[in-house]
């Protein structure tokens, strides 16, 4: 079946000698997986390998077959071109972490519309901002939105903290997966601002680091698959 539909890249292993395979979430398919034969030979080949940096947003036009765990790529072009996002050393260190993390959390193969515009959006956003030292945090703490363990915010304001492994905010700290103090106070804050607020909230790189850590443990317990980002240093290394 021919079909056209926009995609961001996840990820890209080398196949054989000449191959790649390119891991897509597309807006219509989800989770699809690319067989590119002979593209790191070709020169004339019209699936570069350029085309296929983390998390470009690109318009696939494919031969569509649900039973093959190998779809072919006919044509391809880019649907929305980066300005900085693979140029800027910082926020590619982002990028690398982003598409480590979308590869792993996202499995399904099926549609959903308001997931992939959320990740469409917001990288455009990533790309086209210069405050952005927190987006990642942000970004994460969003994406459990889509993914189905978003903090249930009933108690929040009068909370004295919060249960990674329940999902929600609580009076009393009973469980090893409480989070307290400034990363209570820090994810507070982030549930109640948006992307373009997010120069107001000021934290220095060992808070960013010890925040980000505690999302990754909430991605674990609420994911089954969910692996820890390898990229993970190259982040805080980079931001520190």
């Amino acid at each position: 079946m021919l079909t056209t539909t926009n995609a961001i890249v996840l990820s890209k292993l080398r196949f054989k000698d000449n191959d790649l395979i390119v891991k897509c979430y597309t807006q219509k398919q989800g989770v699809v997986s690319y067989l590119l034969k002979g593209v790191l030979t070709s020169k004339k080949s019209n699936k570069k390998v350029a085309y296929f940096q983390p998390l470009s947003q690109l318009q696939l036009n494919t031969d569509y077959k649900p039973n093959r765990s190998l779809q072919y790529i006919k044509d391809i072009k880019t649907d929305f071109l980066y300005a900085s996002l693979h140029t800027n050393i910082l926020k590619s260190a982002i990028v690398m972490f982003l598409a480590e993390v979308l590869a792993h959390a996202l499995q399904e193969e099926e549609q959903n519309d308001t997931l992939y515009s959320y990740i469409q959006t917001t990288l455009q956003w990533l790309d086209t901002n210069d405050s952005y030292s927190n987006f990642h945090l942000l970004f994460l703490l969003q994406l459990t939105k889509y993914l189905g363990f978003y903090p249930d915010q009933t108690e929040m304001e009068t909370a004295l903290c919060f249960n990674l492994y329940d999902g929600e905010f609580q009076d009393e700290s009973v469980s090893k997966y409480n989070v307290t103090g400034e990363n209570l106070t820090l994810l507070k804050q982030l549930l109640g601002t948006t992307f373009d607020d997010l120069d107001g909230i000021k934290i220095n790189a060992k808070q960013r680091q010890s925040f980000l850590a505690l999302i990754l443990v909430y991605f674990e317990l609420h994911l089954g698959s969910f692996k820890k980002p390898k990229s993970l240093q190259i982040l805080n290394d980079v931001f520190n």
